[in-house]
């Protein structure tokens, strides 16, 4: 009489299709977490005690190194009113607005270079401070 012994096969798991989900996973958190805050530039503003609200058309961001931003898009002072315009005919409101967020660094002739712009596509400007 012969006796075998069943070799039994060991349990695996399969986890070849893990890694596609991870990824997938870590792209998703990755777009979701740049659509979540889209105007990331970092800037210091200058202080105001006084608060006006304005509702925020354009965006136009001038970080210290003085590099222009319409949105999040990087333009330079001389295409800055080709940039705006689009953006300023897309409103529907009658006076569109231009915020100005500029690092308090900015020299002053920037910021109203800015504001010249705006005010030739027929915008009104407001500058963004933070609140003491």
């Amino acid at each position: 009489m012969q006796l075998r012994k069943k070799h039994r096969g060991e349990a695996e798991v399969f986890t070849d299709a893990l890694n596609d989900i991870l990824f997938i996973l870590l792209m998703f958190f990755l777009i979701v977490s740049t659509l979540a805050n889209p105007n990331v530039i970092k800037l210091s503003q200058p202080k105001s005690k006084s608060d006006t609200k304005a509702k925020q058309n354009v965006v136009v961001s001038i970080d210290a190194n003085n590099v222009y931003y319409v949105g999040t898009t990087r333009v330079s002072l001389d295409s800055l009113k080709a940039a705006l315009q689009p953006v300023i005919q897309k409103e529907k409101t009658e006076i569109p607005t231009v915020v100005i967020n500029a690092d308090k660094t900015v020299p002053i002739d920037q910021v109203v270079a800015v504001m010249r712009v705006a005010r030739e596509l027929g915008a009104r400007t407001v500058l963004s401070v933070e609140k003491e």
